[in-house]
């Protein structure tokens, strides 16, 4: 079948289209097919769709209405198994030459199925002939289907027995339910598919194929009744029940004597255990236990799931791991200060005489304005209560209300625990626990197979820990919990200031563990200690803080167009953020790169799936845990340390991430941004090599000229973008520049970058050592001169000596190629002869940074506004800042990090309203 579609969508002919249709059905799904069509260039003579409920109309007749089409809500077409005849008649005056019957829920007659000269088609959720009937997507899960999809059939009297036009497919994951396979392929691919199908027939393409009987199935709908769980069964089957039944009609068993109802099931592995408290279901094999991560439920063949949320008869839904809790609130004892929430309360309910436990909030008459003035007002009267919304809704009763604040003033609110496994060390003279998992919808977990690999210590060159191993499948969980929290969870919802504060709560949080994010940066990437403190964690904390403030200061604005007057036109632009947005950074500064963009990221509102550098993962997976405790949503943060080839690419592919920031080189900068151009045109920001000019004239301040110079090429080991990669002196302080340096350098101390006297610590990982090492051979047979360096250091570890190079002419490889290690290139120019170095600083196919040393205040405007670079710096270096925004020109990328959130926004939406 998917052979025949696919030979068939080849041969459409541009511009063929049905002329006349009609458009059965109801809800988005028809809504959004309905719209596709009309984009198609068909006409719709007429919709068909169901009648109003409760006075609001079906999407699918309200979009019709709009655009002028003929809308009809026939409450039924049939009568006796007959056809209405005015109903019928209403129909064929339409002239329709198709019907096209999106989730079409009513009974229509075949004199109305078969009256178009092309018939009808109808979409189905499941593989036919398996799995006919309305509850189709439950029995896929219910039968544990390892593959799900849908059909586009012609429509006959067996109503979903007519032969096959097209089929699409998809695997079915472990842990989803209706609602995560509808919303991931059933509706966006339905949608495209059932279009797909008007092109065929239009094209006179599309087969009837015949279903066979052979493995139809016919199951009957799933009813509140028929969803009772039968415990006799294995875990596996269990599981798939559960699932299969959420959220509607819903899963249930007998506990405690009332029925509960169960949501959010996922399969355990084989052998895993749990401490909680036990829980008798009858019928099952044994008793659950109520944990911290849920309810643990057990099959007949021992194995077990995890079930996160329960629902009681009365409606109201719990978390699983609340169920021996949420009955025994009443048990706690209000100080006197926590009686002042009830005045709160009552002060609301005038209309109340006597509000008692079971007095409920929204029965008593509040509404949804009350919710924000109880809430502020709580808020107001107990800091300490961190109260939401959402926390009204979920503790409707007086009772509840009372012991929900209560609960969280006194830090006693039962958030679910983040479970870590730590690696610890004792080194730094501190315990430092570090986390080594992937960090995928708010939760520390392994790689799919449970791959791992292990991150080396560059100082001694011995592995610290395994690191867990990101595989695609990973990459494609992260960016679903990423999607999935941006358009339906609580970060969707939040507002901008309390995106803020959580921004702010974790640079708190970041600061207070400032200690221990330094020494893991320092033992991952070899940075020493007190760079790795002041500048490696302390610009990061300095990075949140600053776009946390952003974060409600995102604005667009009015723009004055011609049709503003006479018609009082006015439009306005509107800055959303884009989505998910995919972070690929690289090794020289694990953590502040991290900052640099997520902060940006997070600020603009967006989620974020970012892959730190496979060497040096450790402060990325500390900040998850960190994030995690500060407060943010599941899905917002996801972190996957794995290698580039498979994890970056995955995501540069992935159409469902919207923006890709990377740093690192050039070569691959080029390849991500044509797979990000291929996969979806999605927004890209580089950030890539660079080799770049440092101008020293001999009316310097020399002293200053020496530090700084210094500190352009071997800061941060010379493992910095920036770093100064050719330095230009002017012939005349040529050789006193060269001596002093040289003096400076040999002063340096290399050694354990733990040690606060190190001056300099090892290169970040083994292969890059080795590039160093061939890289000074190769200017040592080019003819430059090698004053001092050049070498690996002879200790164990991957340590390099401070090189200094001079007479380097340009053709030279070092000349023209990034070393990105503590190698200084000196060249020399000719006195007072500006225009030519500027010439030779600029003759480089890169252009990040570059700087000039002058006291001539007009050289130095002169020499910085002719340096192709994205940032100069006069009479100084590598002085950044979080309110600067960074970034280059040719090829060493576009996008500046730090540039305020223009690279995390949607280009600016207009709106014309009269």
């Amino acid at each position: 079948i998917l052979h025949r579609q696919g030979s068939a969508l080849q041969r459409i002919k541009s511009g063929e289209k049905i002329h006349l249709l009609t458009v059965i059905g109801q809800s988005v799904f028809g809504l959004e097919v309905y719209k596709e069509l009309r984009k198609e260039g068909h006409t719709i003579v007429g919709v068909f769709t169901i009648p109003d409920k409760d006075g609001k109309a079906d999407p699918l007749g309200v979009e019709a209405e709009k655009d002028g089409v003929n809308v009809f809500k026939f409450p039924r077409w049939r009568l006796k198994g007959k056809g209405i005849p005015e109903v019928v008649q209403v129909y064929k005056a339409t002239g329709a030459e198709l019907n096209v019957m999106p989730f079409c829920s009513q009974f229509i007659p075949m004199e109305v199925i078969d009256h178009p000269a092309h018939g009808s088609i109808i979409y189905h959720p499941s593989l036919l002939p398996r799995h006919r009937g309305a509850s189709a997507i439950n029995w896929t899960l219910i039968h544990g289907d390892k593959k799900g999809g849908f059909t586009v059939f012609w429509a006959d009297d067996g109503l979903d027995t007519g032969p096959i036009l097209l089929q699409r497919e998809c695997d079915v994951e472990p842990d989803d339910t209706v609602n995560t396979i509808y919303k991931r392929f059933l509706f966006p691919e339905g949608v495209k598919g059932t279009v797909d199908a008007v092109r065929l027939i239009a094209a006179g393409n599309a087969p009837k194929i015949i279903q066979p009987e052979e493995g139809a199935t016919y199951e009957g709908i799933q009813k509140k009744d028929n969803a009772k769980i039968d415990w006799n069964q294995s875990a596996q089957v269990l599981h798939n029940w559960i699932r299969g039944n959420d959220k509607v009609p819903g899963a249930w068993a007998e506990v405690d004597g009332q029925k509960v109802t169960f949501y959010g099931s996922s399969l355990l592995d084989s052998g895993a255990t749990a401490i909680g408290q036990p829980l008798e279901i009858p019928g099952a094999s044994q008793p659950g236990l109520v944990s911290k991560a849920g309810l643990m439920l057990f099959g007949n063949d021992g194995k077990a799931l995890l079930v996160k949320n329960l629902q009681f008869e009365d409606g109201k839904m719990i978390a699983a791991a609340r169920y021996f809790s949420s009955g025994s609130c009443a048990s706690v004892e209000l100080t006197e200060e926590e009686k002042a929430f009830t005045s709160v309360y009552s002060s609301i309910l005038t209309n109340v005489d006597a509000i008692e436990d079971s007095t409920d909030f929204f029965k008593s008459g509040a509404a949804s304005m009350d919710v924000v003035r109880l809430v502020e007002e709580v808020k107001l009267r107990a800091s300490g209560c961190q109260l939401q919304n959402e926390d009204v809704y979920m503790n409707t009763t007086f009772q509840d209300f009372i012991q929900m604040c209560v609960r969280k003033l006194r830090g006693e609110d039962d958030e679910e625990e983040l479970v870590v496994d730590y690696v610890e060390k004792n080194i730094n003279n501190m315990t430092i626990r570090m986390p080594h998992q992937l960090f995928v919808n708010g939760e520390f977990v392994d790689a799919e197979g449970g791959k791992t690999y292990k991150t080396i210590n560059p100082t001694d060159g011995t592995a610290i820990c395994d690191v867990s191993l990101a595989q695609s499948s990973d990459v494609d969980r992260a960016v679903a919990a990423a999607k999935e929290a941006f358009e339906e969870g609580e970060w969707g919802k939040i507002n901008p200031r309390d995106r803020g504060r959580l921004l702010y709560k974790l640079a708190d949080l970041m600061e207070e563990h400032q200690e221990e994010l330094a020494t893991i940066e320092s033992m991952d990437s070899g940075a020493v200690y007190t760079l790795a403190l002041k500048t490696h964690v302390g610009m990061s904390i300095q990075t949140f803080r600053y776009f946390a403030g952003w974060c409600d200061k995102i604005q667009g604005c009015t723009i004055p167009i011609n049709q503003a007057r006479p018609n009082r036109n006015l439009t306005f632009t509107k800055k959303e953020p884009i989505g998910v947005c995919a972070i690929v950074i690289p090794w020289n500064y694990p953590l502040m790169m991290l900052a640099w963009k997520t902060a940006a990221c997070l600020a603009a509102g967006n989620t974020v799936v970012l892959k730190p550098a496979q060497v040096t993962p450790l402060t990325a997976m500390k900040f998850a845990e960190l994030a995690a405790r500060a407060g943010f949503p599941k899905g917002v943060i996801n972190i996957l340390p794995g290698s580039g080839a498979l994890v970056g690419q995955r995501l540069s592919d992935h159409p469902d991430v919207r923006k890709l920031g990377f740093t690192g080189s050039t070569e691959i900068g080029k390849h991500i941004m044509k797979s990000c151009a291929v996969s979806n045109v999605k927004k890209v920001s580089l950030e890539l090599g660079g080799k770049s000019p440092l101008i020293i004239f001999s009316d310097c301040d020399m002293d200053k000229a020496v530090r700084m110079g210094l500190s352009a090429v071997f800061f941060n080991k010379g493992e910095n973008c920036i770093a100064a990669g050719r330095l230009f002196v002017e012939e005349n302080i040529h050789d006193q520049y060269v001596k002093r340096v040289v003096e400076e350098v040999k002063k340096m101390k290399i050694g354990d970058p733990l040690d606060r006297s190190t001056d300099h610590g090892p290169q970040n990982h083994k292969a890059h050592l080795d590039k160093l090492v061939e890289y000074c051979q190769t200017g040592v047979r080019e003819g430059a001169t090698l004053v001092c360096g050049g070498k690996q250091v002879s200790r164990p570890g991957f340590f390099f000596e401070p090189t200094i190079f001079t007479d380097v002419q340009d053709h030279m490889f070092i000349a023209i190629e990034e070393s990105f290690g503590p190698v200084m290139i000196l060249s020399k120019f000719k006195s007072g002869d500006v225009d030519e170095v500027l010439r030779r600083a600029n003759a480089t196919e890169y252009g990040l940074a570059s700087g000039v040393f002058t006291r001539d205040i007009s050289k130095a405007l002169y020499v910085s506004e002719k340096l192709n670079a994205g940032t100069v710096f006069v009479n100084t270096y590598n002085k950044t800042d979080v309110a600067a925004p960074f970034g280059g020109f040719k090829q060493s990328g576009f996008g500046k990090d730090l540039e305020s959130l223009h690279f995390y926004v949607k280009d600016n939406k207009t709106k014309t309203l009269l």
